[in-house]
């Protein structure tokens, strides 16, 4: 998979080169690149956006500018993300869905975010677009929403964490329950005790328990 983003500062990425995702690019698994959206403006100040149509506060980044940098690098088989608070809510199962894809290119918008024509340009291109959200609040900008949604895909992929049983058990698993609790020794941490079904041996009663937790959890964060 080649995942590429788009963005005025290119360093906010710089981390993806640490742990599991620095190691899956060694490896061959992924290919990451990411481009600078200012080396497609023009002008002395390489500006990247204008006042809004209509008025308001705020900037828009300008289409021309997007299109320039989206034309080289997005094909028939491009996921194109862009990242806005209005967008969908991204989950799971778009992670689970998107870790099938041959390329997807994060859009990470600034200010009040991209002229939306270059959703509908691109979609007419007949280029697969989403506008996505990882939450009910604003950030700063999509370079943040696009890792985590990096993260959140690209442990989806074959070979990239270290055991994949791992994936067995998720912390937002299709069942649309939450991970059970977890522990590990010792067995008593400053007065908590770990509770004693988990060190019964009885791999029934755990699984039982573990069942029943998740659920409890789920019900209270909701």
């Amino acid at each position: 998979m080649k995942l590429e983003a788009v963005t005025i500062f290119p360093e906010y990425f710089d981390s993806l080169k640490l742990s599991l995702l620095g190691k899956a690019q060694s490896a061959g698994l992924i290919e990451i690149a990411i481009h600078d959206l200012r080396a497609f403006a023009d002008g002395n100040h390489k500006s990247v956006d204008d006042t809004p149509y209509g008025g308001g506060a705020g900037m828009v980044m300008k289409a021309e500018v997007w299109g320039a940098a989206l034309d080289p690098i997005l094909s028939s088989k491009s996921e194109l993300i862009i990242l806005t608070p209005a967008g969908k809510k991204f989950n799971q199962a778009m992670a689970q869905e998107l870790s099938q894809a041959e390329q997807i290119v994060f859009a990470c918008g600034r200010y009040e975010g991209i002229d939306s024509r270059v959703t509908d340009h691109y979609r007419a291109q007949g280029i697969s677009v989403r506008e996505v959200s990882i939450g009910d609040y604003v950030l700063g900008g999509g370079e943040v929403a696009a890792m985590v949604m990096i993260e959140a895909i690209t442990r989806l992929i074959p070979g990239v964490l270290g055991n994949p049983e791992s994936l067995a058990e998720e912390s937002h698993n299709e069942d649309g329950f939450l991970e059970y609790p977890n522990y590990t020794k010792p067995a008593n941490w400053r007065g908590i005790e770990v509770p004693e079904v988990l060190l019964s041996g009885n791999h029934g009663e755990i699984a039982k328990w573990r069942a029943t937790q998740a659920i409890k959890r789920a019900q209270e964060n909701q």
